[in-house]
């Protein structure tokens, strides 16, 4: 096909395309691999991660029939990547489970509100802030966080905000300390950066004093201070909580079997 012909082909299939009803227009999301009798069950990451560090809780929760869906997170600020995952599971039928990892926690808080089809909320390692708290107020609330000092040099952005990164020659020891080391190097270099704003941004939502909450994070923790953890989780009231002893911050990752049991009890509401 010559260049005039392609230029008409593409032309006329855009003319089409704006007269032919679409098929998915409307259409709720849907996680494949699920049952209806089960709650889509979705998953939110934190500061330096991505979606992929649930590839192993995912897998093990599909297997067991679940709809699953794995946020991408913003990580640009507390109240916009709330509410972007707002938007993302209320195009969601049917009932839900919203999992959040460290600063997830802050989002799925606030991102489960007004929403009636949010039955649980599952904080993997995560921040379950009250009103007006942020993420650097409850990481220092307790000694022992380490974070601080495993920080790259921030990296300034056209809109005058920063960017965090950990240092990826520390990334391990501090992020995935029981994750293998060929597994942390990937996870280093394929980090996903938090802002500084977002770190020092209050919350505006607490949907733990709502909803049933379950807790699970490690006692090897170096970005949340075991004892922070342990305060939220008995602040929250939480339904269970499950210390997994030696497991770094990342235990989704190295733990997903036990992330993976808490969540589906949070599912069956147990």
């Amino acid at each position: 096909m010559n260049a005039k012909k392609l230029l008409i082909s593409i032309a006329t299939s855009v003319a089409l395309a704006g007269t032919l009803p679409l098929a998915h227009a409307g259409a709720p999301i849907t996680a494949i691999h699920g049952t209806s009798a089960k709650p889509t069950v979705v998953l939110v990451h934190g500061a330096f991660a991505d979606s992929s560090s649930w590839n192993g809780v995912a897998k093990r929760l599909i297997a067991k029939g679940y709809p699953v869906l794995s946020v991408a997170n913003p990580l640009r600020g507390v109240a916009s990547d709330a509410q972007y995952t707002a938007s993302v599971i209320g195009a969601i039928k049917g009932p839900l489970v919203l999992v959040g990892h460290s600063y997830g926690g802050m989002v799925i808080s606030k991102a489960a509100e007004g929403n009636p089809e949010v039955k649980a909320l599952v904080y993997v390692a995560a921040f379950a802030p009250e009103q007006g708290e942020t993420v650097a107020e409850l990481a220092g609330k307790f000694p022992g966080g380490t974070l601080g000092d495993t920080l790259a040099d921030p990296v300034t952005l056209a809109d005058g905000g920063k960017d965090l990164y950990i240092n990826q020659g520390k990334f391990a020891q501090q992020f995935a300390a029981d994750v293998p080391s060929q597994q942390a190097a990937l996870m280093a270099a394929g980090q996903r950066p938090v802002t500084v704003a977002a770190l020092n941004e209050a919350a505006n939502g607490s949907a733990w004093k709502q909803l049933p909450s379950y807790f699970v994070y490690g006692t090897a923790d170096r970005n949340i201070p075991l004892e922070g953890l342990r305060f939220m989780a008995k602040r929250a009231n939480a339904k269970d909580i499950v210390e997994v002893k030696g497991a770094s911050h990342v235990l989704m990752v190295s733990r997903a079997d036990v992330v993976a049991k808490v969540i589906e009890e949070a599912a069956d509401n147990k």
